[in-house]
């Protein structure tokens, strides 16, 4: 029931006693027709106008509540501050999926009615964004970027009782705290961490400095890649944290340098990697580098400069253009039809994944959080853009996503064969 009705009927309930009263007394003769007086009749007659009003009013918030309605759901995102690219892909792929089920009648007749947030990928922005989005009557939260985003805002989504899907938020503590209600459609840093240990094993890798920017997402992948390197006997010789948002890193490039690494796997976000590979060009050093999936963006390249970012690989889930499967590629040939362009990494993408378990939830008729959470604790084998859809009881998604990527001299992510 919606608020408005609610109240309605609140008044409803709150006037009716008097009204009783009212027509009593003039029904049992304890008050004359004369004693009212012309005014006291006249009073008398506009609370009857305003019960027959509020009773009708009430009866149209009972019919509305039983007739097609709308599913509201929330998308937080950062629009705003330096992941803008990464929020307005995910706004635009979200508002696509939306317009498409919409267009086609809608869920049991029911319309889906996005509401977006701007959590400008900053926790306590993103705090106020899920308050708002609290208070707005969804059923469900998709996003969002950013684990400390995130993090700030799954105790305000549990606290409401709505189901809050994650899209790039891949700390390991996100799942660990019993939260029945959240999933997420990325992968954890610890799967990513055996990834990350593998590919440097491979590449012939044997002194290795990690450094991080002390984020959840950044610090907590690399723990878990040097507890893989160290069970693989890679040593890590280096381990040490840059501050984001920086313009100058020069000195914990020095730093690094003296450590005499022959790789420097850097495990934070592709604005610093771009910095970071620029600056060690100008300095005249030639180490490899290597990232995690929060270096998969394109403005990595514009950062650096293609000279600069050649060479760098990262691991990641496959990016758009590399998803294969017949409903990955017929979303991204509309979605291009539409925008012109297509995401310029899979973060988006798996926001498009995230909406689709929620309409298979729907299409089952799920519609209170806690049926909705239910369905999505069972749910195994959905086809996503990304792959199969599943998740575990903890709100995992399962299954193997890492693929290595290089960059080439043309500043292309190129996907390296398994």
């Amino acid at each position: 029931m919606s608020t408005s009705a609610y109240s309605t009927q609140k008044r409803l309930v709150a006037f009716l006693p008097n009204f009783g009263r009212a027509i009593r007394s003039l029904r049992g003769g304890s008050v004359s027709p004369q004693k009212f007086g012309f005014c006291t009749l006249i009073m008398l007659m506009k609370k009857i106008c305003t019960g027959l009003v509020l009773f009708f009013m009430c009866l149209l918030s009972f019919s509305s509540c039983h007739h097609a309605g709308e599913i509201r759901v929330g998308l937080m995102c950062p629009l705003t501050g330096k992941w803008a690219s990464e929020g307005q892909d995910m706004k635009n792929i979200v508002s696509l999926l939306v317009e498409e089920v919409n267009s086609k009648g809608g869920i049991q007749g029911d319309t889906v009615k996005l509401v977006v947030e701007d959590d400008a990928g900053d926790p306590r922005t993103a705090a106020l964004a899920a308050q708002k989005l609290a208070s707005a009557n969804v059923v469900a939260v998709i996003g969002t970027y950013g684990s400390a985003v995130t993090e700030a805002s799954q105790n305000i989504f549990d606290e409401a009782g709505i189901v809050q899907i994650g899209t790039g938020s891949t700390s390991v503590r996100l799942t660990e705290k019993g939260m029945h209600l959240f999933f997420r459609t990325c992968p954890r840093d610890d799967a990513q961490g055996v990834a990350a240990g593998a590919a440097i094993v491979k590449g012939g890798y044997k002194k290795v400095a990690l450094l991080h920017d002390n984020s959840s997402y950044s610090k907590g992948l690399a723990e878990e890649s040097r507890a893989a390197l160290k069970k693989a006997g890679v040593p890590v010789i280096f381990f040490d944290a840059l501050t984001p948002g920086e313009r100058d890193y020069n000195a914990i490039l020095t730093k690094l340098k003296s450590a005499d690494p022959d790789l420097v796997f850097f495990t934070g976000y592709y604005p610093e990697t771009g910095m970071l590979l620029r600056q060690k060009k100008e300095m005249g050093w030639t180490v490899a580098m290597m990232g995690g999936d929060a270096a998969n963006h394109q403005d990595l390249v514009k950062i650096a400069g293609n000279a600069a970012a050649e060479g760098y690989f990262f691991i990641s889930p496959p990016l758009p253009q590399d998803l294969d499967s017949p409903e990955a590629r017929n979303f991204l040939s509309m979605y291009k039809g539409k925008y012109q362009s297509v995401p310029v990494s899979v973060w988006a993408v798996l926001a498009g994944d995230a909406f689709k378990a929620l309409e298979n939830a729907f299409q089952a008729g799920k519609r209170d959080p806690q049926d909705i959470a239910a369905y999505l604790h069972k749910l195994s084998g959905v086809e996503g853009f990304s792959g199969s859809l599943g998740f575990d009881k903890k709100g995992d998604r399962v299954g193997k996503f890492y693929r290595t990527y290089v960059v080439d001299a043309d500043g292309r992510f190129v996907l390296q064969a398994e």
